[in-house]
């Protein structure tokens, strides 16, 4: 409906839906990232424990998420319903996970820092042994790899590395070889949170097109704060996670829309996980643009009232 149209017809009393006419709320357009201009917009609980890392599939427009005992994948609605499953055997402490487009997605195991390729099938099986593997970085404790993002632009992976020293590092992983070349991108040192959980790259998402393209974010889940950072580690926006929830947060993805969802545990290994949803705060539409349709609406009465003398 035209503008001007519109205004007329709200002017007039004419029927037509009172949301149209009232005063509303509108997401800006996304072409880059603020944290701080975030907000927690929902949080819902998901039948299923202990769940970890999460990603975005932009094929189907569903989440991913995978539990850090490396049991189960489950997709999930950006509400939190489970819509499939399929069963992991073998594996063992999961803790990242990320989507490389056609159906395909890479699992990393954080102590023995190995990568594995696996294409999805609902209510299917697969086995760690039959898939195509790299190592990402030598066996270590409880303190390996906890996060890994694909990026679509070069090809190559983010990796984070928990603590004990905490890693940025970008991947070249060939799976068909199983080879892996692995280099720092920054120390993160400089971020002064005491471990890092995940990373997102935004070269997934609509921030391609933008200076945010080689940006990600970096989850701490014990410092609990959010960073959207470069490729030099600048810290560019944050977002504190202090107030969401005293669990473990350890998974992060953002989807096409720009809105960001965080993995949670559940308070214990028995309860469901959470998953928590942030959004860009709603932008008011100014009050001028209201003037603006009051004064197209009268006039229209104006214009109607001059046409009745004549007539």
């Amino acid at each position: 409906m035209k503008l001007r149209k519109l205004a007329t017809r709200c002017a007039l009393g004419v029927s037509i839906s009172v949301a149209l006419c009232a005063p509303t709320l509108s997401h800006a357009a996304i072409g880059a990232l603020d944290l701080g201009s975030y907000q927690l917009h929902s949080s819902y609980s998901v039948a299923a424990t202990e769940l970890s890392a999460i990603t975005w599939n932009w094929d189907t427009g569903t989440l991913f998420s995978i539990g850090d005992e490396g049991e189960s994948m489950v997709e999930l609605s950006n509400t939190g319903t489970i819509l499939s499953s399929m069963t992991l055997t073998d594996f063992a402490d999961t803790e990242g996970l990320t989507y490389i487009g056609s159906g395909q997605f890479v699992i990393a195991e954080e102590r023995l820092q190995d990568a594995f390729l696996l294409t999805y099938s609902a209510a299917g099986t697969a086995s760690r042994s039959t898939l195509q593997s790299a190592s990402i970085g030598p066996t270590t404790s409880n303190i390996g790899l906890e996060g890994i993002s694909y990026d679509p632009v070069t090809g190559t992976y983010v990796t984070v590395k928990e603590k004990t020293p905490m890693e940025v590092n970008e991947a070249t992983v060939n799976f068909n070889t199983g080879a892996a070349t692995v280099t720092s991108l920054f120390n993160p040192g400089s971020l002064a949170t005491l471990d890092l959980s995940d990373v997102q790259l935004l070269s997934t998402v609509s921030f391609a097109n933008s200076a945010d393209a080689g940006n990600m974010l970096l989850l701490s889940q014990e410092s609990r704060v959010l960073y959207e950072v470069n490729r030099t580690g600048t810290i560019l926006s944050q977002f504190d996670l202090s107030g969401i929830t005293p669990a473990a947060i350890e998974g992060v993805t953002i989807s096409g829309d720009g809105s960001i969802y965080l993995m949670s545990e559940g308070a214990t290994d028995s309860l469901p996980s959470i998953m928590h949803v942030l959004q860009p705060s709603p932008v008011p539409v100014p009050a001028a643009f209201w003037l603006l349709l009051s004064g197209l609406g009268g006039l229209g009465l104006i214009g109607r009232a001059k046409r009745n003398v004549n007539a």
